[in-house]
């Protein structure tokens, strides 16, 4: 699907998720399982498949339905692809503090 050397990668796609209002933080799924592993690292909640795969923690406010669609826009941004499926998980809630912040499970 996504070679990183062609392109935006994993982490720009977080960056991008995480620089969202309502996105608290990304969630790795109940076992861990939407995740792109990195030399050292892993990026939780980002998985560059098809269809690309994202699971987000939410702060309270916006209609989901929304913010999906939103998170979905900006990874297609990233990507530079408009008309890449991208399939979004709301994995929680949370009335969380500042954006991009992280709370406690």
């Amino acid at each position: 699907m996504t070679d990183p050397a062609a392109g935006p990668g994993p982490q720009a796609v977080a960056d991008a998720v995480l620089a969202h209002p309502s996105v608290l933080r990304l969630d790795g799924g109940p076992f861990g399982s939407i995740a792109s592993y990195l030399p050292g690292h892993r990026v939780q909640g980002v998985r560059l498949a098809d269809p690309v795969e994202i699971a987000v923690v939410l702060r309270l406010g916006s209609p989901f339905a929304v913010v999906a669609d939103e998170v979905a826009d900006r990874v297609r941004a990233v990507l530079g692809d408009d008309t890449l499926a991208v399939d979004v998980t709301v994995a929680d809630v949370g009335a969380g503090g500042a954006p991009g912040g992280s709370v406690a499970p």
